[in-house]
């Protein structure tokens, strides 16, 4: 019976002894690369870049008005304040 490229791909790479040289070399790319062609769970998808860049922009809102607060405010200009004025 003769065995199949994705079975020798396979056996190459968990280290059988069905290829050697450049064809264990193309096996065992073979399966890496269709392993990885096979997932398709990894990696946000459009809707999920999306979601993340409007959570990044509501964040940004959010700080943008607690920094432009006026006891936030206040403070981080008596804190630079108190920097200027620092005796050494």
């Amino acid at each position: 019976m003769e065995t199949k490229f994705w079975d020798q791909a396979v056996g190459a790479l968990r280290g059988g002894r069905l290829f050697t040289g450049w064809r264990a070399r193309r096996a065992k790319w073979s399966a890496r690369w269709a392993g990885r062609l096979g997932r398709s769970d990894r990696g946000m998808t459009t809707s999920e870049y999306a979601v993340g860049t409007i959570a990044a922009c509501a964040f940004a809102a959010v700080l943008y008005k607690v920094v432009n607060s006026g006891p936030v405010l206040s403070a981080l200009q008596s804190l630079v304040e108190d920097a200027l004025d620092a005796k050494f």
